[in-house]
């Protein structure tokens, strides 16, 4: 452990430490996206049909919003270094019991286990954000999210090509180590600082309600990136029976690698995140909005061209990331005190928009395949588009 000041520039926030805390971030969120591209396997393994063993996408992700309520705020209060480290442990102790399941109960448990503590990477990012020097906020939120993004896109397609070498389980046996591994790494580097108020469990619930009424720009920013989010989920609900299915008749380990095309998504964080600290985040909020469009209309296509679907792919990717990381810098930016409160406002409602695109998703599935899921993705960002436009007009107005 070191203090924060031992850092370079006094705010604790080292280009080592930095990217330490981004391998976090991506490890401890990839676990949750581990499962979708071993959703025919676990089905098989465990004798349910694929559209249960689906539902196990849908568990991971209310888990963690369910995670993001109770634990991410006490980032504000309690001593982060400690409440980071815990989580993980925690995480991967849940991947470890998917593990080792003998059932398709008691492997939904670890699921829903791993996901809840999972919530350690929301612990990790306002800090990063806190710990940066004056102006620099915005790019160490893009490079954390660069880390975060990268977890999940590797966690997919690795955890495919491992089922090609051990099984479905082999992934939840890898993960979870790398993640007790990565505990006891951030317990030694992470810096202590000094909690900004003193804990109470009770004034939780009132400040967050509190905050969520005061500032509409984090109801309208956490409302966007949910909606665009749900229709990104709504493609990794669905993306495994598409491409596996005919024509394409995909396995597994091809289904992940086709997941690290979001890589180039990815890698866009990093930029974002810089033109928000340049003021331009409004420009690529919208920039993103067109973009998630135009990748959806190339997905129409994907029940006959896994490359359209390849395009599609990057498109959606590529605009999610435009936005949500503009928004998270503009959610932080309206009380750096309440960082973790408003991080956990924000990715609550991300992730509760995750959830319902994926229950969405899956539903359409089963009715009406894949173009089904296409016009509700559409829809997903034409309200985002809405909201925008609203929160616009009336900064507009607020200015005359």
């Amino acid at each position: 452990m070191v203090s924060a000041q031992e850092q370079p520039g006094g705010r604790g926030l080292s280009h080592s430490l930095l990217l330490l805390m981004a391998t976090a971030t991506g490890l401890c969120v990839g676990g949750n996206y581990l499962n979708q591209p071993l959703l025919d396997e676990i089905s098989r393994h465990f004798g349910v049909p694929v559209a249960t063993a689906a539902t196990s996408v849908t568990v991971a992700q209310f888990a963690y919003a369910l995670g993001l309520v109770l634990f991410v705020p006490l980032g504000d209060m309690v001593n982060r270094r400690k409440l980071a480290v815990t989580l993980l442990v925690l995480s991967a102790a849940g991947l470890l019991t998917a593990a080792v399941s003998t059932t398709f109960t008691v492997m939904m448990i670890g699921t829903a286990v791993g996901s809840l503590f999972s919530v350690a990477a929301q612990v990790l990012v306002p800090f990063a954000s806190e710990l940066a020097a004056p102006g620099r906020g915005g790019s160490a939120v893009g490079t954390m999210m660069t880390g975060l993004l990268v977890g999940i896109l590797v966690a997919r397609a690795v955890s495919g090509m491992l089922s090609m070498v051990g099984g479905w389980k082999t992934a939840y046996w890898v993960l979870g180590v790398l993640l007790v591994a990565m505990a006891a790494a951030l317990w030694r580097a992470l810096p202590d600082v000094p909690v900004p108020e003193t804990f109470s469990l009770t004034r939780v619930p009132a400040s967050m309600a509190k905050a969520w009424t005061r500032y509409p720009k984090v109801r309208s920013r956490a409302v966007i990136s949910a909606l665009l989010f749900a229709s990104m989920s709504a493609c990794f609900a669905t993306m495994t029976p598409l491409l596996a299915g005919p024509p394409h008749d995909l396995g597994p380990g091809v289904i992940g690698l086709l997941g690290l095309l979001g890589v180039v998504g990815a890698f866009a964080a990093g930029p974002v995140g810089r033109l928000a600290d340049r003021g331009l985040g409004n420009r690529a909020v919208a920039s993103g909005l067109a973009i998630l469009a135009a990748g959806w209309l190339a997905m129409w296509f994907g029940t006959w061209s896994v490359v359209m679907f390849g395009i599609g792919f990057i498109l959606v990717d590529l605009g999610l990331q435009s936005a949500h990381v503009t928004n998270m810098n503009v959610v932080y930016a309206q009380e750096p005190t309440l960082r973790s409160r408003l991080n956990s406002l924000y990715m609550t409602t991300y992730f509760i928009g995750g959830s319902v695109g994926s229950a969405v998703a899956v539903g359409l599935w089963s009715r009406f395949g894949w173009h089904g899921v296409v016009i509700a993705a559409l829809a997903f960002v034409a309200a985002a588009g809405v909201v925008f436009a609203l929160e616009l007009l009336r900064d507009r107005r607020s200015t005359v």
